[in-house]
């Protein structure tokens, strides 16, 4: 018989000893990136082997024949059906169950047939809640404002203007599709000219988002929906649009926490608004993990809703590493509680308390490195996954293999996780490796500092490439090609 749920103590020692098989399928393991650690018979189902095949929690099936991929939903769907990964699940046995990074109805329907449960919402209600004009709209009714906005269809510059002018919205303005990553789907608009660009975009969503811009910078936060109550992780800085990181335009590359990141006075506004908006999740039948994005107007110090994301995100294994994690529980372990079946009563206002001290804030910082020229090449030699150091002089050198963030010593080491590896192409967009350090990796502005950019700098160096010939072009994925992160 399982018991009861009541405290921390509970929570750890039934992961401690849960029996069940639980996996993280996806392209990487990153974002929950050391999960194992916490939770028995824990494992990762990857399409990229990240660690050379040293991971000993991470399985990646021997590569078949596959239609090209557009999506992670495809690149899971591809593992469920991969007869290495079929066995694997076969020979644990059990009563298997299945996490994602993202995943459609076609996985649902392959889990199902593996006898696997997937715990997390629906597919179709996380595709409803992930729709940015749902958000606006759940956000009203919990009494969470956005950015001020109008979500209608625009059909040519003047419509939009006009549009604009009846809201009182202005002529700067921000415009946001319904899906997909804010680099790839957010159009800033100053004139005609800048709405060309990006036209037959803008016009053939049936509803876009359009706000007025501010002069605002960004924050992330994630949390977790439970029957006891929604709890709040830690409020994370981003890195948005560095050209060292991302040839996107207000695409995010990372984040950091650390100390005095936001006053006291925002952390508390983003807090209840948070609380807030997860309790009315609950309402709109969706349950467990979710990352909100606000803006923070640097004119006015109004704090505004920005995005939804209902799943486990970049963000997340900053979240599951942060101070509050090792003094209580990580994040997702809430999560999993509430689709296990396990009957918990938890006190998520004297959790939630604890969280926002002061103390429980720690100093880390994480980047996504993309590739950021426009021309496309296949990797000869990648730097591997591990541990680096930097010397006096700002280079960088290898140290030692190792797939614990933790084993990083001080500010003068870092973990690299690699994505692009050798054999690999690299093109525009195309997702590097993510750079974990201790300390931060901005400055006081918001911009890259100089150790942040030495450390770019240093791990780009491990990179060699050669030129593809022509007929190779056909293979290789194009410029802006989805992420995997």
């Amino acid at each position: 018989m399982t018991h009861p749920v009541k405290n921390m103590s509970d929570l750890l020692l039934m992961f401690h000893r849960n029996e069940r098989p639980i996996y993280f399928i996806s392209a990487t393991n990153f974002n929950l990136l050391g999960m194992d650690r916490w939770i028995n018979r824990f494992r990762y189902i990857s399409y990229i082997d990240c660690f050379d095949g040293r991971h000993p929690n991470v399985f990646v099936p021997q590569e078949t024949p596959h239609d090209e991929f557009e999506s992670i939903e495809d690149i899971n769907n591809y593992l469920l059906q991969h007869k290495d990964v079929v066995d694997l699940i076969e020979r644990r046995g059990g009563r298997p169950v299945a996490t994602f990074l993202m995943f459609d109805e076609k996985t649902e329907v392959l889990a199902k047939e593996l006898g696997m449960e997937v715990w997390f919402p629906p597919a179709k209600l996380r595709q409803r809640c992930d729709n940015k004009m749902e958000t606006v709209r759940i956000g009203n009714k919990a009494g969470v404002a956005s950015v001020p906005n109008a979500l209608e269809k625009v059909s040519s510059y003047a419509n939009l203007m006009e549009i604009a002018e009846r809201s009182g919205l202005g002529k700067e303005l921000v415009l946001q599709s319904a899906f997909g990553d804010s680099g790839h789907t957010t159009f800033f608009i100053s004139s005609e000219d800048d709405f060309k660009k990006h036209e037959e975009e803008i016009c053939k969503d049936p509803e876009i988002k359009i706000m007025k811009r501010i002069n605002c910078r960004g924050a992330t936060l994630e949390a977790c929906a439970t029957q006891s109550g929604t709890l709040v992780g830690p409020l994370l800085t981003e890195v948005v649009g560095a050209r060292e990181l991302t040839p996107y335009k207000g695409g995010w590359c990372g984040n950091e926490i650390f100390p005095g990141a936001f006053s006291a006075e925002v952390v508390a506004k983003v807090r209840d608004m948070t609380e807030r908006f997860g309790n009315q999740l609950l309402e709109e039948g969706y349950r467990g993990y979710f990352d909100l994005d606000f803006l923070i107007d640097q004119d006015n110090g109004e704090v505004y809703l920005g995005e939804l994301n209902p799943r486990v995100c970049g963000a997340s294994p900053m979240t599951n590493h942060a101070a509050h994690a090792y003094a209580d529980a990580p994040l997702f372990l809430f999560h999993l509680l509430e689709f296990s079946g396990v009957p918990f009563d938890l006190n998520v206002r004297e959790i939630n308390e604890r969280w926002a001290q002061p103390h429980f804030i720690d100093s880390w910082s994480q980047v996504v490195m993309k590739y950021t020229e426009k021309h496309v090449d296949r990797v000869t030699h990648a730097p591997a996954t591990g541990i680096y150091r930097m010397g006096e002089d700002g280079g960088v050198s290898y140290q030692r293999f190792d797939y614990n963030r933790k084993a990083i010593d001080s500010e003068r080491e870092a973990f690299f996780m690699r994505i692009t590896g050798p054999g690999d192409y690299r093109y525009e967009g195309a997702d590097l490796g993510i750079l974990i350090t201790r300390g931060r990796s901005m400055d006081d502005n918001f911009k890259l500092n100089i150790r942040a950019r030495d450390w770019i700098r240093g791990i780009k160096q491990y990179y060699a490439a050669e030129p593809i010939v022509t007929t190779q072009h056909e293979a290789a994925p194009a410029p802006g090609s989805f992420k995997i992160l």
